[in-house]
């Protein structure tokens, strides 16, 4: 016999609307046309989404991919997975399509020390519709 699903969340436990509330509190978020600016003055920005949501939408010029899965190895300092280049001041605006997993991902990296990681209000959509160049 297959017991019923419990539907009650366990004590201490937090919806995602909870989690992403309180993951955006952290952050300074920016919105396409000042990721742009910071990425001419060095910011990198990471494109976080899958290869199938890249090749249905589009791509940032310039942006680093590194899809979710792996983006806490590749730019912690401490990984022995990382990126050359990561250090704990690193400039780091993270993109995913609609701006909602990459706030998650930002404050991830956050926790990880590099506290200038912010994310893309509105992610790549937000970035297309203000007219900035895509390919």
């Amino acid at each position: 016999m297959v017991s019923a699903p419990t539907l009650t969340a366990p004590a201490g436990s937090q919806g995602i609307t909870e989690l992403l509330n309180a993951a955006r509190t952290r952050l300074a978020r920016i919105g396409p046309q000042e990721t742009h600016d910071r990425m001419t003055r060095g910011a990198i920005l990471v494109d976080i989404r899958p290869a199938a949501q890249r090749a249905e939408h589009g791509e940032i010029p310039g942006a680093l991919i590194i899809e979710r899965n792996v983006l806490e190895w590749r730019l912690d300092p401490r990984s022995d997975a990382r990126l050359s280049f990561t250090h704990y001041d690193l400039d780091v605006i993270v993109t995913c399509q609609e701006g909602y997993t990459s706030s998650l991902a930002a404050a991830a990296l956050q926790d990880l020390g590099l506290l200038r990681a912010t994310d893309l209000a509105g992610g790549f959509a937000a970035w297309q519709a203000a007219g900035l160049p895509t390919i």
